[in-house]
């Protein structure tokens, strides 16, 4: 990574900063306060409410490692999360149940978003390191194929950011809705949600500053 790249995007990655110190922290203070559920047994219940009983939940290795898999239809809760009975578990939880409500619905965006996770996976490798070079030795076609690889990149990103939003907003009305958490507890998993979502804000705007500085690059060249 070059200087003047470091530069420009030092706002995202100031932000990102921020947002993880965010997630520490409500993620700390939820974890503190008691839920009726674990954080699979709650999950399991939106799934259920959702008429979405052929959705497993399974235990995965790794600290905050949930996601849901679209393709084998598993909800995959980290150690700390599935068995934890926290406001911190089942936020995160009901999150992830949120993306295979929204699998199941055909929600667009997580459609378009799942089409372009290949392509953004070999731009976001390939891409930089074609425009690194095209940079470092003022080769313009390199640069234009890195420009265009890193597309795909910002693609996913922006594409990426209502899918978790509107996961959260699931997230919090299943809770709410099935009294798995009161009106009074919302709180606390609702500071989880937003700074989770936080995170995803920076990696989108650094996504997006990234090509831009090679796009100005490129015209300055041009």
């Amino acid at each position: 990574m070059t200087f003047g790249l470091l530069l420009f995007i030092a706002p995202a990655i100031l932000l990102g900063l921020w947002a993880q110190m965010m997630i520490r922290s409500s993620y700390a203070r939820a974890q503190q306060q008691p839920a009726p559920l674990s954080g699979a047994a709650a999950a399991r219940h939106i799934l259920d409410s959702a008429g979405l009983g052929n959705v497993d939940v399974e235990m995965t290795p790794g600290h905050l490692s949930d996601h849901y898999d679209p393709r084998q239809k598993v909800l995959r809760l980290s150690h700390e999360v599935y068995q934890s009975r926290s406001l911190a578990a089942v936020g995160i939880a009901a999150h992830e149940a949120g993306h295979a409500i929204q699998d199941a619905r055909n929600y667009a965006p997580l459609v378009v978003r799942n089409l372009a996770v290949p392509a953004a996976g070999f731009g976001s490798n390939i891409g930089l390191f074609l425009a690194f070079f095209g940079v470092v030795f003022s080769l313009q076609p390199l640069l234009l194929a890195g420009i265009i690889l890193f597309s795909f990149v910002v693609l996913f990103q922006v594409v990426n950011l209502p899918v978790e939003f509107n996961a959260s907003s699931r997230a919090k009305e299943q809770l709410a809705t099935l009294g798995i958490v009161g009106p009074g507890d919302m709180t606390y998993v609702r500071k989880v949600l937003n700074a989770a979502a936080l995170t995803y804000v920076a990696a989108t705007l650094q996504a997006i500053l990234t090509l831009l500085y090679y796009v100005l690059r490129y015209s300055s060249r041009d």
